[in-house]
């Protein structure tokens, strides 16, 4: 038996596509980060945490779904 689509919430959060601003390495990170999210190459702070949604400090190349 199938569910109707409106029943079942869709998750507010996402995964996103970020670019670092300093070297440009890109990089997928959540949406709503527990902890601070680094730049694998040079360390910059990509997303900082808030409780909810994270405050993105890096370019949004695509939001994946």
């Amino acid at each position: 038996m199938e569910l109707p689509k409106g029943l079942i919430p869709m998750p507010s959060s996402r995964f996103i596509k970020v670019k670092c601003i300093d070297c440009g390495n890109e990089q997928i990170v959540f949406n709503k980060p527990a902890t601070k999210v680094r730049c694998h190459v040079c360390g910059a702070t990509l997303v900082e945490p808030t409780g909810g949604k994270g405050i993105i400090k890096a370019k949004i190349v695509e939001v994946l779904e």
